[in-house]
């Protein structure tokens, strides 16, 4: 559970002080290669709230020390029961607020600055998509928790998308772009949680996608976002799910681009971003509004 240090909430539309962004850090330089996929569902919505913060990039093998010096909990579990420890986080000394679940992120930044910057993270719509989550995923997913009704449809939305990107992700870990100084301590780490998962790995190199095993899994891939692209096309003014507003419905499959625009192979990301007449590709580029790296 995330660690909330004050139960005070404002309106105002600016903090006093800069938030604090926890991400992960890639290959130097870090803006230009971010791309875990939580983290930037926090970055799109700082921005889209236009609150001033400063990023502090964080070696992936120091995340769960960096939480646990922040008494910052884990937000998710491995299968096993055992802690997954990861970012981001955000603290915001204004109101003296530590969290560490890009949801709850979100949920805050709304609340707490619910007139900021372009708007409503969350406005009222069903956001009907489901994706199935047995057998569960390696990387374990952000649990569907809203204590606000008003965002189960943005929750539930979440963890779907989570699992239907996350399913497909072994077709990008070929390319991650590893920061060279922890590198192979990096790659022993998502060996450890495959193992964790239950997975069959005993190396990165098991990682691999392949041949005929990664054609299918592209086919797979294109098949899946079917159904997320259907989310998109519903109002014909686009790219947003709301049309030509943005919201945090479009920040979740945002965030996911994000990720594979940097990790899959170049012919790749553009066959991505033509599928379903061209739909991710536009919602990418439309999101460049909110995706300044700070």
């Amino acid at each position: 559970m995330p660690l909330t240090t004050t139960t005070t909430t404002t309106t105002t539309t600016t903090p006093s002080t800069p938030l604090t962004f926890y991400d992960i850090a890639t290959r130097p330089p870090a803006e230009k290669n971010a791309c875990s996929p939580n983290p930037w569902k926090t970055r799109f919505a700082l921005n889209f709230k236009n609150l001033p913060y400063k990023t502090t990039w964080v070696p992936l093998p120091e995340v769960a020390s960096v939480r646990k010096s922040l008494n910052v909990p884990a937000c998710r579990q491995f299968a096993d029961g055992s802690d997954f420890y990861t970012l981001p986080i955000l603290h915001d000394p204004t109101t003296n607020t530590l969290l560490g679940d890009s949801f709850d992120i979100a949920a805050y930044l709304q609340t707490t600055y619910s007139t900021a910057g372009d708007g409503d993270l969350f406005p009222a719509q069903p956001l009907d998509y489901t994706f199935p989550l047995d057998p569960p995923p390696i990387v374990p997913l952000s649990e569907c928790n809203a204590n606000n009704p008003a965002l189960a449809a943005y929750a539930r939305l979440n963890v779907h998308v989570d699992a239907a990107f996350t399913a497909h992700t072994q077709l990008t870990v070929q390319g991650f772009p590893f920061d060279p100084a922890t590198a192979a301590t990096t790659k022993a780490e998502f060996v450890r949680r495959a193992q964790l998962a239950g997975a069959p790995m005993s190396s990165w190199d098991d990682f691999k996608c392949e041949g005929e095993y990664r054609q299918n899994m592209i086919r797979s891939f294109e098949k899946t976002l079917g159904a997320i692209a259907a989310l998109f096309v519903q109002n014909p003014e686009g790219p947003f799910v709301r049309g030509v507003s943005a919201c945090y419905a479009d920040f979740l499959v945002g965030a996911w681009l994000r990720m594979f625009s940097v990790m899959l192979p170049e012919e790749e990301w553009a066959l991505v971003k033509g599928w379903h007449g061209g739909v991710f590709g536009r919602l990418h580029d439309a999101l460049e509004v909110y995706a300044e790296v700070k």
